[in-house]
C-alpha cells in the first residue's frame, strides 16, 4: 500500500477526558487505524466506548492528547487553524445523527453553504443534480420543517458532497430514521462508494448499516479491532 492509497491513517492516538484527580477517563488508548482512498469503513462498539470522539479526531474537530491523526498525508497537528478550517470544508464531509439544517433557509441554499464558504459560485448545478439523485428535485425551495426527517437527512448526504470531498464521516446517520428512512440512506450511502469511489467511516449500531460497508472495526477498551477478535 503505497502513501498515496491512505486517506486517513493514525498513530498510536489517544484521548480522555477530565482533568481533576482521579477523575480522568481514558477513551481512546493508542488507536492505530489506516483507511485507503475509496474504502468504506464500518466502526462499531458501545455507546461511550469512544467511537465518536475518533471520528471527530479522524474530522479535524478535536485534538488528540497523544499519537499522530493524517488525512491525505498531511499532519493535522502541523496545521494552523486557517489551513485546518479548509481541511474541514473542502476534503472532509459530515454527516450527522441530526441533520442540522438552517430552519430559515430552504434545501437548496442549506446544501449550497459549504459552497459560500468555499467561494465556490458554480455549485448550484452539481447542487440540483445531487438533490434531484436522491429525490429531492422538487423540494429544492422547501424549507426542512416542511420536509420528512429522511428527507433532511438525504438533504444533509447531499450538503456533505457539495465540496465534492475525498472522505465523508457518518456519526450515527440512520439513528433517527425511521426503518424505510434508513433503508434508502444505506442505500445512498453504499451507491456514493461504489459509484463515486466516495471514502466512508461510519460509526453506527446498527447492523445493516454496518453490513453494507466493506469492512467493520470495533471499539473496545480504547483501541480498535475486527468484531469477535480476542
Amino acid at each position: 500500500m503505497t502513501g498515496a492509497d491512505v486517506i486517513v491513517e493514525l498513530r498510536g492516538v489517544r484521548k480522555g477526558y477530565g482533568s481533576a484527580p482521579g477523575s480522568r477517563v481514558e477513551v481512546l488508548s493508542g488507536v492505530d487505524l489506516e483507511v485507503r482512498r475509496g474504502e468504506a469503513v464500518a466502526i462499531t462498539g458501545p455507546s461511550g466506548s469512544g467511537k465518536s470522539t475518533l471520528l471527530h479526531l479522524i474530522g479535524a474537530l478535536d485534538a488528540p492528547d497523544a499519537g499522530e491523526v493524517l488525512i491525505e498525508g498531511r499532519a493535522l497537528a502541523t496545521l494552523g487553524p486557517r489551513e485546518l478550517a479548509r481541511v474541514r470544508n473542502r476534503s472532509i464531509g459530515f454527516i450527522f445523527q441530526l441533520h442540522h439544517l438552517l430552519p430559515q433557509l430552504g434545501v437548496l441554499e442549506n446544501v449550497l453553504v459549504p459552497a459560500m464558504v468555499a467561494g465556490d459560485r458554480a455549485a448550484g448545478e452539481r447542487a440540483a443534480h445531487l438533490l434531484g439523485r436522491v429525490g429531492l428535485g422538487h423540494r429544492l425551495g422547501h424549507r426542512p420543517g416542511q420536509l420528512s426527517g429522511g428527507e433532511c437527512q438525504r438533504a444533509a448526504v447531499v450538503r456533505a458532497l457539495i465540496n465534492r470531498p475525498a472522505l465523508l464521516l457518518a456519526d450515527e446517520p440512520t439513528g433517527s430514521l425511521d426503518p424505510r428512512g434508513a433503508e434508502r440512506l444505506i442505500e445512498l450511502l453504499a451507491e456514493l462508494n461504489r459509484e463515486e469511489g466516495t471514502t466512508l467511516v461510519v460509526v453506527t449500531h446498527a447492523r445493516e448499516l454496518a453490513a453494507h460497508m466493506g469492512r467493520t472495526l470495533e471499539m473496545r477498551d480504547g483501541r480498535l479491532a475486527p468484531p469477535g477478535s480476542p
